[in-house]
């Protein structure tokens, strides 16, 4: 049975720790909200980027060929595991790590390149043995994006020099602060719908020299913003997920407080009920 000495020395221990998780929680807090404003700033930006694109696509003839929409034989598959730098964050890493682990066996007939983005999505392929091909550090803290300019050219070259054949952006897409859904988009190679499912105005829209060509320039930049609003959807996750389990381990410190402060309170009231009765024995022997 712990002694007083030893619980007091846990309580204070505890409440040491709870002033930590406080202060954590509060600075998740402020990042989230900084992040979540420039999400919304850039959220309408990458869905129209995305439907311009669509309504190009749309406009495109079945005998032209574009280099970033060729069909080919899938033979290697690149995917951009988003992850966070740091821990103390909840189940957000290991969620988005686990899906992006599953579809990575699910193609286990093909190679696998798989970009890290965050030590903890690099840490655990790392783990279970797969060979990363490039891995990103520091862009969870502060996302810019000349990081996602970085992502977006080198499997932009990937792709073009048939090292991949397809490229996927496994990242955690944010609902609300308790609604974090892991999201996996294929990138490239871009698909060639019919026309009949965008814009009627698409095809009335000219392009010089030509719509392949655009398409061809276009691409780059349309993956830059794609990886970087995939970027900013896992930060504001990371940072939403993080002062929840702050919130959360602060709760359960004061929990623990309650219990430690009720023991400790027990322990002394018998031992002031032991002294009473050892005085009042005495007393009672010099009678």
């Amino acid at each position: 049975m712990a002694s007083m000495k030893a619980i007091k020395k846990r309580i204070t221990s505890v409440n040491n720790t709870k002033k930590i998780m406080k202060a954590m929680n509060l600075v998740a807090a402020s990042k989230l909200q900084k992040a979540k404003s420039r999400l919304d700033d850039i959220r309408p930006m990458y869905k129209d980027v995305k439907n311009v694109m669509d309504n190009i696509r749309s406009g495109v003839s079945d005998d032209m060929v574009i280099p970033f929409a060729e069909a080919r034989e899938v033979k290697s598959i690149a995917y951009i595991v988003l992850t966070s730098d740091r821990g103390l964050c909840g189940s957000f890493n290991a969620t988005v790590s686990k899906e992006a682990f599953a579809c990575v066996n699910s193609n286990k007939d093909k190679k696998e390149k798989i970009i890290a983005v965050g030590s903890k999505g690099w840490d655990y392929f790392r783990r279970r043995g797969k060979e990363i091909a490039h891995r990103c550090q520091g862009a969870s803290e502060a996302t810019t994006f000349e990081d996602a300019e970085v992502l977006g050219n080198l499997v932009a070259e990937m792709y073009k020099s048939g090292e991949v054949d397809e490229v996927y952006v496994i990242f955690t897409h944010f609902e609300s602060v308790l609604a974090h859904i892991p999201h996996i988009v294929r990138l490239l190679p871009l698909k060639m719908a019919s026309g009949e499912e965008f814009d009627e105005g698409a095809h009335d829209m000219t392009y010089d020299p030509d719509v392949g060509t655009f398409i061809t320039h276009a691409v780059p930049m349309y993956l830059n913003i794609m990886i970087f609003g995939a970027m900013m959807e896992s930060a504001v996750c990371e940072q939403a997920s993080r002062m929840t389990s702050m919130d959360s381990a602060t709760r359960n410190a004061t929990d623990i407080l309650e219990a430690l402060t009720l023991d400790y309170n027990r322990k002394r009231q018998g031992m002031i009920t032991q002294e009473i009765t050892e005085i009042v024995s005495g007393a009672n022997a010099l009678q």
